[in-house]
């Protein structure tokens, strides 16, 4: 018999989380609630196997970006929908920056969210709240530009300069390292990387080439080893000609 998926909820509107919690668990879901970033970190951190997050922004002593980004920088890979009154496009942008795969605002239909929780359910096949397993030996450092990265011990420099991947991070560089010079569809890094169905709208590649550029284009928003092409996907180049 297949396990249910193992939904957190973290909202600290007591109404609300116990009403979402209500509606999941009789969609069929195990549902776990709690009303703080601490204890959502504690939980899965833990031997939980938590399958899918949804994540509230304004929360007591900790708020949901830390929550995200602390998850996000430990190698923590599972879907976390953030659900949020903060309705601001800089907010958004910031929620995906921490690495967010949805962001859905208060008020919300209780349709879209269920909708929503089945679609991130499918990037969660085997319950993703452990860390990835260190990368394939067949590579194990990449050198281009001023930059040098060690897939084995995850150091990664710019000249002298130390610079900090996470684990999500680094499973992208080391794709496109592979896969160098091929122009790559978003569909394909989401399905490769990502373990998301193509379809799945979400600005996540989008956002982590952006960090990717950041830590290792001298000019980030003139790219030459992270490059755009337009309604096709990115390719990675190592050796620019110019």
């Amino acid at each position: 018999m297949t396990s249910r998926k193992h939904i957190l909820i973290v909202e600290d509107e007591q109404h609300l989380g116990v009403g979402i919690k209500y509606n999941l668990e009789a969609e069929g879901y195990r549902v776990t609630l709690v009303n703080d970033g601490p204890t959502a970190l504690k939980i899965v951190q833990g031997d939980h196997c938590i399958d899918l997050m949804i994540l509230d922004l304004m929360l007591p002593g900790m708020s949901g970006y830390a929550v995200c980004e602390t998850l996000r920088d430990a190698g923590y890979d599972m879907p976390i929908l953030i659900l949020s009154a903060r309705s601001l496009s800089e907010d958004r942008t910031r929620g995906f920056d921490v690495g967010a795969n949805q962001y859905l605002t208060k008020p919300f239909d209780l349709d879209e969210l269920l909708s929503r929780v089945k679609n991130l359910l499918r990037l969660s096949p085997r319950g993703r709240s452990t860390p990835p397993r260190e990368p394939r030996e067949n590579m194990n450092e990449l050198k281009f530009g001023d930059a040098y990265v060690n897939f084995q011990t995850f150091e990664a420099r710019v000249g002298d300069e130390p610079v900090r991947l996470t684990q999500k991070e680094l499973q992208l560089l080391r794709y496109f390292a592979d896969n160098e010079s091929r122009v790559i569809s978003r569909h394909e890094l989401l399905a490769e990387v990502w373990d998301m169905p193509g379809d799945v709208q979400t600005r996540s590649v989008d956002q982590f080439v952006s960090r990717l550029r950041k830590a290792f284009e001298k000019d980030p928003s003139n790219p030459k080893h992270f490059l755009t092409f337009r309604d096709a996907g990115y390719r990675f180049v190592s050796e620019p000609a110019n």
